[in-house]
């Protein structure tokens, strides 16, 4: 991690998705450095895998509490099922938002017919008076807008004269932006958010600093305008919001406001997949939702590390 010209350098580290010998993703936020942008508190980016190779996305049932999740593909497609009773497709170029409020399951896999895998999956943290609320499923397809210097598709929030329909509890950005070669792009921003932009190919400064490949770029507060150049043409994502104003704790699949948030969604969550909870106090029901049969068994939730987990933001 760096910072140069107030551009702070986030460098992924490589994780496996769902498991020790699941597909590996390159991990920028959270870190140590950095555990959110706005109300995003989690980048993975992953691709061009072959899934032929990889085995592609294989994440079966598991939960979230207090989040909402965004899939955006740049080549395949992945198999989305959850418990508000939803099945879709994620395909490339379009969004699917689930918002987990109280709670919700899902899984994901990536269909038989992709042979090419690549995209980013993002979270967002929900603010304290949404943590609550019934789960939901939004699907929308942005427009491709041709920009000075290149293309958007913005599918959270305002850039570029675009608004996306698409509501979300707190101010956020999200867009994806092809630059041509030779392009410079100057995107307009409000000056009390935070940005932050990821390049997934090719080559690009941000204002004026230069970024490897699945870096990320993160921008404070403060600025206006947003500059960006490219020598080859590049692939970037970009993402904002205004800061969210509070401390989370995010472990696993949950985000909570305490320690006692977490224990009590895991233990929850334990108890439902064994078929032994008792109804959620909240919803009567339970708390992750019903499922459809015949799928692959649900991921059990890891032993909680030693201590308390401690809120960050």
């Amino acid at each position: 991690m760096g910072a140069v010209n107030d551009l702070q350098i986030l460098t992924p580290r490589e994780v496996p998705l769902g498991g020790p010998r699941a597909m590996p993703v390159r991990r920028t936020i959270p870190s140590r450095a950095r555990s959110l942008v706005g109300a995003w508190c989690f980048l993975d980016h992953y691709g061009p895998d072959d899934v032929a190779a990889t085995g592609g996305m294989a994440v079966p049932r598991h939960p979230h509490t207090s989040l909402a999740t965004v899939s955006w593909l740049f080549t395949g497609e992945i198999d989305h099922r959850d418990s508000t009773g939803v099945h879709a497709l994620v395909r490339p170029g379009e969004l699917n938002l689930m918002t987990a409020g109280r709670g919700v399951s899902h899984s994901e896999f990536s269909t038989p017919e992709t042979t090419i895998l690549h995209g980013v999956q993002l979270w967002f943290a929900l603010p304290a008076h949404e943590r609550d609320t019934p789960p939901s499923f939004v699907h929308h397809v942005p427009e491709p807008m041709y920009v000075p210097g290149g293309i958007a598709r913005v599918f959270l929030g305002s850039l570029l004269d675009v608004d996306s329909p698409v509501t979300t509890p707190t101010a956020l950005l999200g867009a994806e932006l092809l630059l041509d070669a030779d392009a410079e792009t100057v995107l307009e921003v409000p000056a009390d958010h935070e940005h932050a932009v990821l390049l997934d190919d090719g080559d690009v400064s941000v204002d004026g600093q230069d970024l490897e490949t699945a870096e990320v770029g993160y921008l404070s507060p403060g600025r206006t305008h947003i500059t960006l150049r490219s020598r080859t043409g590049a692939r970037l994502l970009l993402i904002g919001g205004e800061p969210l104003g509070e401390q989370i704790v995010m472990w696993w699949n949950f985000v909570g406001r305490s320690h006692e948030d977490v224990v009590a969604a895991r233990e929850q969550w334990m108890a439902e997949i064994a078929d032994g909870a008792d109804p959620d106090p909240v919803t009567g029901g339970e708390r992750f939702g019903p499922f459809a049969e015949g799928q692959p068994a649900p991921l059990p939730a890891p032993a909680l590390p030693g201590g308390r987990l401690r809120p960050r933001g």
